[in-house]
């Protein structure tokens, strides 16, 4: 039987990979779609937002399904879950035009690639591309990896200044292993700097590879799909920092924590908390869900560095717990801080909202 073909939707935290495979699902022109979600935390905020799009209801009859891995980065965990959740959608090969796993954006692509060797696998699914999501803001302002200018120059003088953090080697490794480089968030910065960046990504890329803007997810799926590029057979044209490592570790000072309370926030007291505690804590995204006071609808919260976006995406379920649910990833967080400085705010709405009725 043919191979299923897999494309991998790789970037850094908050590039915006959910909501381009949100938009994928949302306009799959028939196509019936498999999406494989890894997180780094263990609330399933992307599997969720993913659910939401509207195509993927809970009938058993549906052109997309989601299955969820929340153990860790999945090119680290791939011999735990990534095979046996393969092997199952093997076996449902005739129901399934395509694949696209969403990696963690903590995740090195090369590895997960690798396993497509496998003999469990090989026979019944190819790679079919990489897609690396970038954020041009970020890079714009220098938030992910520093001033363009002055690392350009580095590298210039020195090569062994490559790799100066985990992060950077991270993103750098990402773009080594991609067929196609979305740019998203252009709109976000002036024409000049969106041209400053994609200049400095050709540098980084092979001529090859080409860079498409892409604002909020929405590109044709015939630009994702069909590379036909059978990844896994030509991994030593995409070389990584870790080729000749037998194991590869993340920072191990980077972390995930979660905090879930049965309250309610404004969302502009809450977003001001969140910068306040970005800049307190090596906080690198913040990401989840508010419940609003006397609002009907479920508020979905991003942030990455100062930068955070917001919106609400569908109506609290009848028996659905209206709780806060929030994912923060970064260096060495502390879970009782966090979660202090959280109920903190939660009680001094409560405050506020008892001071006003007495007032009225």
């Amino acid at each position: 039987m043919h191979k299923i073909p897999v494309t991998v939707v790789t970037g850094f935290l908050g590039a915006g990979k959910t909501t381009l495979i949100r938009h994928l699902l949302q306009n799959n022109q028939g196509r019936r779609i498999a999406v494989m979600v890894n997180e780094f935390g263990e609330v399933g905020i992307d599997g969720d937002l993913l659910r939401t799009c509207q195509v993927c209801d809970e009938e058993e009859e549906t052109n997309s399904t989601i299955l969820e891995l929340t153990n860790g980065c999945l090119c680290c965990t791939v011999q735990e879950e990534f095979l046996p959740t393969m092997q199952t959608l093997l076996k449902r090969r005739d129901q399934i035009d395509c694949i696209v796993i969403e990696t963690s954006g903590l995740a090195l692509p090369k590895p997960l690639i690798q396993a497509f060797r496998w003999p469990e696998i090989r026979t019944g699914a190819t790679v079919d591309g990489v897609i690396t999501v970038v954020d041009c803001d970020a890079i714009a302002s220098g938030t992910l990896v520093g001033d363009l200018e002055a690392l350009d120059a580095q590298r210039q003088a020195d090569d062994s200044l490559d790799h100066e953090t985990p992060i950077e080697e991270l993103f750098e490794d990402q773009l080594a292993c991609a067929d196609l480089v979305l740019l998203t968030k252009g709109d976000r910065v002036a024409p000049q700097d969106q041209e400053r960046v994609k200049n400095w990504l050709r540098q980084e890329l092979p001529s090859s590879v080409k860079i498409l803007s892409c604002q909020a997810g929405q590109i044709s799926p015939d630009l994702l799909l069909g590379f036909n590029a059978a990844v896994e057979d030509h991994l030593e044209t995409r070389p990584s920092h870790h080729d000749h490592e037998e194991d590869h570790d993340h920072d191990d000072d980077i972390n995930a924590i979660q905090v879930i309370v049965n309250h309610t926030f404004d969302p502009k007291d809450l977003l001001a908390k969140l910068q306040q505690l970005v800049q307190t804590y090596e906080i690198f995204r913040i990401k989840g869900f508010v419940a609003v006071p006397n609002k009907p609808m479920r508020l979905v919260i991003h942030g990455v560095g100062q930068r955070f976006d917001s919106f609400f995406d569908r109506p609290w379920q009848g028996q659905e717990p209206r709780q806060t649910k929030l994912v923060f990833i970064g260096e060495n967080l502390q879970q009782a801080e966090i979660e202090a400085a959280i109920l903190k705010s939660a009680a001094m709405l409560s405050s506020q909202t008892v001071e006003q009725g007495v007032t009225s």
